[in-house]
């Protein structure tokens, strides 16, 4: 994940996760009383939001490469065949999904998009599941499409094929504006 020496480069492609993908900008250090504290400067692409990751939070706070290629087939393949099973309790299954959400992996985002696509097939979501339904989707696109290096609609279409094998259909993004 990380390289020999643990650390990032400036120009990496890294994940901060539920705020989605970036790039390090800069490494800089600050002294604050006797620590020196050095932390990476990273600019959120959807957003510019620039965002200081001190090295000591770096686990703490998820931050990750982007996936490899192995890893896309991966989430590819488990929209194709995976099952998405969700609790029929709405405050569990938003409790369980919020979870996946914040681990930061690509894979149980996925699991959240493929089960809130399913679920709103089945009848509508509630606000709050369609605002994560949305932030899965975000997540997922933005991040493929770096790893892939290529265009967004790109990644749309090719997430989209796989969710048709299974009968579902990938939503629009203008689905979600206001």
């Amino acid at each position: 994940m990380l390289s020999s020496d643990g650390s990032f480069h400036i120009g990496d492609k890294v994940v901060y996760p539920n705020h989605g993908v970036g790039i390090i900008e800069q490494i800089s250090s600050r002294t604050i009383g006797e620590t020196v504290e050095k932390f990476y400067l990273l600019k959120i692409k959807a957003s510019s939001l620039k965002v200081m990751v001190p090295f000591h939070n770096v686990n703490m706070v998820g931050l990750r490469r982007v996936i490899k290629n192995g890893d896309i087939q991966k989430i590819v393949d488990f929209l194709q065949d995976g099952s998405a099973d969700s609790n029929a309790d709405w405050k569990y299954r938003y409790k369980e999904n919020s979870e996946r959400m914040r681990t930061g992996s690509l894979l149980e985002v996925a699991v959240v998009l493929k089960g809130l696509i399913a679920l709103n097939q089945a009848k509508a979501l509630s606000f709050r599941e369609k605002k994560m339904l949305e932030r899965a989707r975000y997540l997922l696109v933005s991040e493929l499409a770096m790893a892939k290096n290529c265009e967004e609609p790109m990644v749309e279409e090719l997430l989209g094929k796989a969710l048709s094998k299974h009968g579902l259909r990938f939503p629009e993004a203008s689905e979600f504006q206001a």
